[in-house]
């Protein structure tokens, strides 16, 4: 054959298959516009307390051996806890369940016009030790682990500090804010010069999602744009299709935050950066984060651009934890804690450091 006849078999067959891909995007384009997407969050799980805002689940074991500390993992209060547990195979829960861990979640449901005054000092000094109290009565120990992403990582470092000798046996957090100078844009939205946040509390009580929301979307402009063009780009492919709805649906599911906890954190946090002076100040307790002793576990992003590194870097260094690791992992703030990444790089890191801490 001549290589003129093999060129134009070559050019015949790349011509094909783009037009093979063209029809499989507009069939799937309509798949897409007319279903309603994956189910997420599948892992069997049954509630076991739920109050207003707040809903805590028990999953239910997928081994005979369960390690003998439980774990409560505490989301963060702007997002749904399904992001750990996305699908099966894509599941930080069901990964830590095959391991062998009892696994509890603190999950937050959209908080109610009568929970606007909610601070935090509820979210420490009540939600989490009165769900901690319903896991050692669920399992019978005392100790417990609290794994918390992102804010819910603030609440549970919060509560750690303020209760050096209570039931917290060991902490695991992932992208959790300690400098909040170093969260530049949320900074900027946020300067107290130009946000009355007061104003807006007191107008709308609970802070709207759709603020928030856009404030993620600030951070970097282009993404949901370049997103789709990936998706209409890749419309054929099943696989970038069912990833791409489900990290897409998380990430639009945006809570309220309570009108109270918004003001004290904004102001706390934003403008006076309490948390890494140790002069925050909750339920009159001061929050020394030297105070904290147990052992330390810290997962942050390397190209996180809602908590970068500079904003989670202090943790590590100010506790006063004589056990304690910081891993700095290949990803995004999504990224680490879900999806392909984050099954290869953060998942058996955290498993092996439990494993040794949960006996």
């Amino acid at each position: 054959m001549s290589a003129a006849a093999t060129d134009s078999d070559s050019i015949a067959a790349r011509i094909s298959a783009e037009v093979d891909r063209a029809l499989q995007r507009s069939i799937k384009g309509l798949e897409y516009m007319s279903s309603g997407g994956p189910a997420l969050g599948m892992t069997p799980r049954d509630l076991i307390h739920q109050r207003g805002t707040l809903a805590l689940y028990h999953y239910r074991p997928l081994t005979d051996e369960i390690y003998r500390v439980p774990l409560l993992l505490v989301m963060a209060v702007t997002n749904r806890g399904y992001i750990l547990d996305l699908a099966p195979g894509q599941s930080l829960v069901e990964f830590l369940l095959k391991q062998g861990y009892d696994v509890f979640v603190i999950d937050w449901n959209a908080p109610r016009p009568s929970e606007k005054n909610l601070r935090l000092e509820d979210y420490t000094q009540d939600f989490i030790p009165d769900s901690i109290r319903r896991v050692q009565q669920a399992t019978g120990v005392d100790d417990v682990t609290l794994v918390g992403y992102c804010m819910g990582g603030v609440l549970s470092t919060i509560y750690t500090a303020l209760h050096p000798d209570g039931p917290v046996k060991n902490l695991a957090v992932f992208t959790t804010p300690i400098d909040f100078s170093e969260m530049k844009l949320f900074s900027k939205w946020s300067d107290r010069r130009y946000f009355d946040v007061d104003k807006l509390v007191d107008t709308v009580g609970n802070a709207p999602p759709e603020m928030i929301y856009r404030s993620f979307d600030m951070l970097r402009p282009a993404d949901r744009v370049l997103g789709q063009v990936q998706l209409l780009d890749n419309l054929w492919n099943d696989e970038f299709v069912k990833g791409y709805r489900m990290f897409d649906r998380w990430a639009s599911d945006i809570l309220p935050l309570p009108g109270e906890f918004f003001r004290q954190t904004t102001k706390e946090f934003m403008w006076e950066n309490k948390l890494l002076r140790n002069a925050l100040v909750v339920g009159g307790k001061k929050v020394d984060l030297s105070r904290i002793k147990v052992p330390l576990f810290h997962a942050v992003a390397e190209h996180d651009h809602i908590v970068p590194y500079g904003a989670a870097r202090p943790l590590v260094a100010m506790a006063g934890s004589k056990d304690k690791e910081e891993i700095v992992l290949k990803g995004g703030h999504v990224s680490v804690v879900a999806g392909a990444n984050a099954v290869k790089r953060l998942w058996p890191r955290l498993d092996a450091w439990l494993g040794k801490r949960s006996t």
